[in-house]
């Protein structure tokens, strides 16, 4: 799909570089049930109580992100990662994209976390224990990775989750004091604020495989999940930042970080980020035959589905009420 050759920045056109993708591109056969009940089940989490919220998540039709990303899984399992990302898309709304200040989401953090390190029993009426409707929502999504997942996949799941949320409090201590991050500091949080490894956590479980812990900390797969983590949340920086630049989130864009610490301009900055992101997804072709070669199912299911989430995620993003007015 193209992008959108240009976008308007107050009074100056913008061009978005090309996000190329040599990547295959599927829809789950799902989509339309998933999409339909992805969003019941974030009506009737609570996460979101004011109906024009609500009507906007409907809009921004997520089952479609998941059918994208996840075009292998059966419904159960595509349900499933769908709505996990909706959780992540109505935490971010809540937290992330607000003018919440750090300590507020650092007091938000003990019930979460309570959750994710299994203090609440694995009891399936433990959510009766967890007030936040955000808890509550994780406490649902861990019981269902559980059952599909293994003990392993679900500490891994557990421990990147983790440093997903600790990192909401970084970025919203930026905010609150204004500041625009230096690029080593931005691109090493930028891969644990994005949620990416959260999401790619479950490409295995999803896929039906298990990648074993060894499988999961071989330097060739880190590489390969690095860079695939680095395109999706540049391209996510590109495609978001016409819609963000005057939002109190701003300075959490590696387009604001370039621009601010280089003297690029926007333009240039966006341009320097296409090259970035074209390089990583170079080094993910090159890595492919060195994932394939180690003749695991599981790693090879695992790499694919990282192409599918670069490919996915462009075909999502271009689409999507979230990013654009379409």
């Amino acid at each position: 799909m193209a992008t959108p050759s240009v976008v308007q920045i107050g009074r100056d056109p913008i061009r978005i570089p090309s996000l190329t993708c040599p990547f295959p591109s599927a829809v789950n056969p799902h989509v339309d049930e998933v999409d339909r009940d992805t969003l019941a089940w974030l009506a009737t989490s609570g996460m979101v109580d004011d109906p024009e919220q609500l009507e906007r998540f409907q809009r921004a039709a997520y089952g479609w992100l998941g059918a994208r990303t996840y075009p292998y899984a059966s419904r159960e399992l595509c349900q499933l990662v769908t709505d996990w990302c909706v959780w992540l898309f109505a935490f971010d709304d809540a937290f992330c994209e607000s003018d919440r200040r750090a300590a507020e989401i650092a007091r938000a953090l003990p019930q979460l976390y309570v959750v994710v390190d299994d203090l609440a029993g694995d009891d399936p009426h433990g959510s009766k224990q967890v007030d936040d409707p955000f808890a509550r929502a994780l406490l649902d999504i861990k019981a269902r990775i559980t059952v599909h997942g293994g003990p392993d996949q679900l500490d891994r799941w557990r421990t990147v989750t983790k440093d997903y949320l600790f990192a909401q409090v970084w970025e919203a201590a930026n905010r609150e004091d204004d500041v625009v991050p230096t690029v080593d500091d931005y691109l090493f949080m930028r891969r644990r604020t994005g949620a990416m490894l959260t999401v790619f956590a479950l490409i295995d479980v999803a896929a039906g495989e298990r990648l074993t812990p060894e499988e999961w900390r071989h330097p060739a797969v880190h590489a390969m999940t690095e860079h695939a983590n680095d395109v999706v949340v540049w391209d996510n920086d590109l495609i978001s930042y016409a819609k963000e630049q005057s939002g109190a989130n701003v300075r959490n864009n590696l387009v604001s970080v370039l621009s601010g610490h280089t003297g690029r301009s926007i333009q240039e900055a966006m341009d320097r980020i296409g090259q970035m992101r074209d390089q990583a997804v170079a080094d993910m072709v090159t890595l492919g035959p060195v994932l394939e070669s180690l003749g695991s199912p599981a790693v090879t299911a695992y790499a694919r589905g990282l192409e599918y989430w670069i490919s996915g995620s462009v075909d999502y993003s271009l689409t999507s009420s979230r990013y654009f007015d379409v």
